[in-house]
This record gives C-alpha cells, sequence and structure tokens, in this order.
C-alpha cells in the first residue's frame, strides 16, 4: 500500500540506465509533498540496480539520505524530513 508522500517505483525487469532514467524523472517531478521515492529493485537477481542507485543517489542534490527498506529489495532516497 502506497502512503500519501511517498512515491513508488517498482524498478523489476529494469536495465541500469532505464532504471536511471525513471528514477531521475521521479526526482525531477517531486513536488514539495513528495518527502521520499521508495525504489523496488529486487535482489534475488542479482544486486546491480542496488548497488546504482546507492552510489549514484547517495550524493544526489535532492537526496538527504539513504535508508534501507522494509527488505534488502528496497533503497529509500528521503527528500526531507516527514
Amino acid at each position: 500500500m502506497q502512503q500519501p508522500g511517498v512515491v513508488e517505483i517498482n524498478l523489476h525487469g529494469y536495465n541500469k540506465a532505464q532504471a536511471q532514467a525513471a528514477i531521475d524523472a521521479a526526482l525531477k517531478r517531486a513536488g514539495a509533498s513528495v518527502y521520499r521515492i521508495r525504489l523496488i529493485h529486487g535482489y534475488h537477481q542479482g544486486t546491480e540496480l542496488r548497488d546504482m542507485i546507492r552510489s549514484r543517489y547517495r550524493k544526489h542534490p535532492k537526496t538527504i539520505r539513504l535508508e534501507l527498506g522494509l527488505n534488502q529489495g528496497q533503497t529509500e532516497l528521503v527528500l526531507r524530513e516527514f
């Protein structure tokens, strides 16, 4: 269930370029009401997306920090404190 203020993106089946484009678009569209972007990248098929997300978006200008999701297959970009 998606919460208000949280944008969720399911990246299963995406390659790194597709995932990056989807995340960049979500960051660009994120208005004042969005405080987190939840990225569901999975982990059973490898860690390529997870590693790209955690290295590239850790220092993104809109991201204040990264948080691990409910499981190893999620990473949350925190844009502002709730």
